[in-house]
């Protein structure tokens, strides 16, 4: 992107920090209820996973702060085809990530307006008409998406860190017996956990994604990455922790508002209600900084010739219209694909997609370190590579299947671009 970079240090960290905090946080203690205890043993694992990727990445954006970020760094280190596969698996991460976000804003609209989401059409109208907001927002600009973003992430992090640091106290310990709830091994549990948790703290790379965008990028990048993955991987795991330490299993399951049932049941009803606004804040904060993303990896694609031209070009106020609306329509059409199910099962399905297809970017990322880096920092690299192979495999057969499926119907296209580029 040429011209001003209208993306400063507090826009950058805001970027990661709102990206990080949204559905995951207020939504994932009812996709865990049926594992109980042993999800401490996939926060921390997924917690020290999280780092190693951050610093990963952070030194990455040293190295090459480029806009596409992961796409960026998996065809330097790779090459062109696995810049490709890297640029699309990310593309899909990305749109799935915004419509599980939708979902989880329909989840927490309805804790404060019950009949938005009284039927599953309902529900999926409700977290259509976020997205398609979101969308509004960004097609205005850069640089008033990033104001917004700014904005959004004071307003739900601010919240959300007292509510942690004081409902971590009020934790029951027996909510948490027996230690695996589930009908699986201790091991298998974990690895589901891992997996699962691991969507709440997605969007750690965020600020490497719009490197072109963001001023003095080898120096804001890296403090961004890390800082925002400090401040919101500490404030979720208290949060979820803390939500699934008060509500009862059997309730938290069945909960789309688990984080403002815990506070009405601590505070009373007006804290319930209170929450549920700052979930829905904090979910359209993270909505508006996919979007804001979405277009960012095929803009980066697009100008080396990997996707079509439409992706790289920018309207008059420097917007990547085209990415924006094109990464919505397929969000959209996820949402109504799925829309017959529950808000829960929606959200979690939605999530390991998205995880799954996340993973791979960040595997190329952590071995193009390994390959490419110095000496200093292999260690964290080598550590993110392990973990997210093992949370790849974590998130289940459906979502590998689909996640799989997407990836292959990304190589027509580069077949097509690459015939295009030789004539």
């Amino acid at each position: 992107m040429s011209g001003a970079r209208p993306l400063g240090t507090w826009s950058a960290i805001a970027l990661v920090v709102g990206s990080m905090i949204g559905s995951g946080v207020f939504l994932l203690p009812s996709a865990l209820a049926p594992y109980g205890g042993v999800s401490l043993l996939g926060w921390a694992i997924t917690l020290f996973g999280a780092l190693a990727l951050a610093l990963t990445f952070a030194r990455l954006a040293m190295r090459w702060p480029q806009t596409g970020g992961p796409y960026a760094f998996a065809r330097n280190a790779f090459g062109e085809t696995p810049g490709f596969l890297v640029a699309w698996s990310y593309w899909v991460s990305i749109w799935s990530a915004t419509a599980a976000i939708a979902v989880a804003f329909a989840g927490s609209m309805g804790a404060l307006l019950p009949a938005l989401v009284s039927t599953p059409l309902r529900a999926g109208a409700c977290a259509l008409a976020s997205l398609w907001l979101c969308i509004a927002i960004n097609l205005l600009g850069v640089r008033e998406a990033g104001r917004t973003q700014v904005a959004l992430t004071v307003l739900k992090f601010v919240p959300l860190a007292l509510f942690a640091g004081i409902a971590i106290w009020s934790v029951d310990p027996a909510q948490f017996q027996p230690f695996n709830r589930s009908a699986e091994s201790l091991p298998a549990a974990t690895h589901a956990c891992v997996a699962l948790v691991l969507w709440a703290l997605l969007g750690l790379e965020a600020a490497t994604v719009p490197a072109g965008a963001i001023a003095d990028p080898a120096r804001t990048i890296p403090r961004a990455t890390v800082i925002g993955t400090l401040l919101a991987g500490v404030a979720t795991v208290l949060a979820v922790t803390a939500v699934i330490g008060i509500v009862p299993a059997a309730q938290l399951q069945d909960s789309a508002a688990p984080m403002a049932d815990a506070a009405r049941m601590l505070w009373g009803g007006w804290a319930g209600v209170g929450i549920a606004a700052v979930a829905a804040i904090s979910c359209l904060g993270a909505l508006n900084g996919w979007v804001l993303l979405s277009a960012q990896v095929p803009l980066a694609a697009a100008e080396d010739g990997l996707l079509p031209r439409a992706f790289a070009r920018l309207d008059a106020r420097g917007t990547p219209a085209f990415g924006i609306v094109a990464s919505g329509l397929l969000a959209s059409l996820l949402v109504a694909a799925n829309f017959s199910r529950s808000l829960v099962q929606l959200f979690t399905f939605s999530i390991l997609l998205s995880t799954a297809a996340t993973l791979l970017p960040y595997l190329v990322g952590s071995a193009a370190w390994l390959l490419r880096g110095e000496r200093r920092g292999r260690f964290a690299a080598l550590f993110a590579l392990a973990y997210s192979g093992y949370a790849l495999f974590g998130a289940g057969g459906e979502a590998l299947l689909w996640g799989a499926a997407l990836l292959l119907a990304g190589l027509p296209v580069y077949a097509w671009m690459r015939a295009v580029r030789a004539r």
